[in-house]
């Protein structure tokens, strides 16, 4: 029973010493054990959360050399330098990585919170996996048993579903072109924040009424779209090296495919080898930190990146896929994926290749006029809806 003394040390000195000094009654070694073991915990507890946060915190936070913090993240960091990747430590990721599937889907879901808050800031040191580190949650692994002639992937967030059906209405729904077999997939990644549960549920839903979709468990953002274009080649690879070609072809743009098949079936048009589109030149790497392109040095040392293709919309033959995926275990991946890509290509040997007619990939087409949508491939446009009113009036009969 305890007395009134007891209680008075309870309030005074808290309960977690009454307890040490009530634990004396049956030797004093139990007391000086607990507060070992409690000092272990904490040691243990502080070590962890140094090897967490160093990496994002290090460079512009970290004591002065010297201190008994660097010392032990010195340490830390040359345990896990030891550690063997397959494919090397400059092209692992600092998100999911090869880590094993996750075991249920709230898993995924709290990952993915955790890591997008990562990625919002710019400064994070930027690497990517290769794409065999990541797995698909959604899949179609046999959509390409027809071998079709033209394969479009669409990068698309997750929670743009408007885009999706407007594309799905319009030039996403045309799966014969001149006699040729034509197929559109979506790629997503994992979404965050408090609602990703829901969203979750709603693509897996959608993807069951469309049979159209595929996610990878990559966290879906801005700074991880190098990695959504090389799960892209992945898919590809791996899933459907039977199609002739392929496009990468973003959700806010209007595709001509009466135009760009005509363009793949010209006699002239290479089958192996070629990738073309709006071919950006001599473009310098930008190092201002404010900019959304910017890139740091060490991702990507020199001043001009090689000559590629912008992201908007590119075409090339199905045999690149695999060869770009290939040359990305040499390659140390940068955050502009359009550029990533001509890095992989330019290793390759390939030199990208200029269309016909330069003229039918356009940026932007300024006041709508019906016969400039007839004459071109792709053409960006400035919502789901302007895609649908266009598309209409365009196909009309004249």
């Amino acid at each position: 029973m305890h007395t009134q003394q007891d209680m008075e040390v309870k309030l005074l000195k808290g309960y977690s010493w009454k307890r040490c000094s009530l634990a004396q009654d049956k030797g004093p070694l139990r007391c000086h054990i607990k507060k070992g073991f409690i000092l272990l915990l904490t040691l243990t507890f502080l070590l962890s959360a140094i090897v967490y946060f160093s990496d994002f915190t290090l460079k512009t936070t970290a004591p002065p050399p010297g201190t008994w913090y660097k010392n032990v993240v010195n340490q830390i960091r040359s345990f896990y330098m030891s550690i063997e990747f397959p494919y090397g430590r400059d092209n692992q990721a600092i998100f999911i990585a090869s880590a094993p599937t996750p075991k249920t889907h709230q898993q995924v879901q709290q990952r993915a919170t955790q890591i997008s808050k990562q990625t919002t800031d710019i400064s994070v040191h930027y690497h990517i996996a290769h794409p065999s580190n990541y797995h698909y949650i959604l899949d179609e692994p046999d959509k390409c048993q027809e071998s079709p002639f033209l394969v479009l992937m669409v990068p698309v967030a997750p929670h743009q579903v408007e885009a999706r059906n407007a594309i799905r209405s319009t030039w996403g729904n045309e799966s014969t072109v001149q006699g040729k077999a034509v197929m559109t997939l979506f790629l997503v990644g994992l979404t965050g924040g408090s609602d990703s549960e829901k969203a979750q549920q709603q693509l897996e839903e959608e993807s069951r009424q469309h049979r159209d979709l595929l996610q990878s468990n990559f966290v879906d953002s801005y700074f991880n779209l190098t990695i959504k274009t090389m799960v892209i080649m992945d898919w590809l690879a791996t899933r459907c090296p039977q199609a002739s070609f392929s496009m990468k072809v973003d959700s806010d743009m209007y595709l001509n495919l009466e135009n760009l098949v005509t363009l793949l079936l010209a006699p002239n048009t290479p089958r192996q080898n070629y990738i073309t589109g709006m071919v950006m030149w001599n473009r310098p790497v930008v190092r201002n930190k404010n900019s959304k392109w910017y890139v740091s040095e060490e991702s990507y040392p020199e001043p001009i990146y090689p000559t590629y293709l912008l992201g908007m919309g590119y075409v090339f033959s199905n045999d690149l896929p695999e060869k770009i995926v290939e040359a990305s275990k040499e390659i140390k991946a940068f955050n502009i994926e359009d550029a990533y890509v001509g890095a992989c290509v330019k290793h390759l040997g390939i030199t990208p290749s200029s269309p016909p007619d330069p003229s039918q990939f356009r940026a932007y087409l300024g006041q709508y006029k019906r016969e400039d949508f007839l004459r071109v491939i792709t053409t960006i446009l400035g919502s789901p809806q302007q895609l649908i009113d266009i598309w209409k009036d365009v196909k009309r009969a004249t």
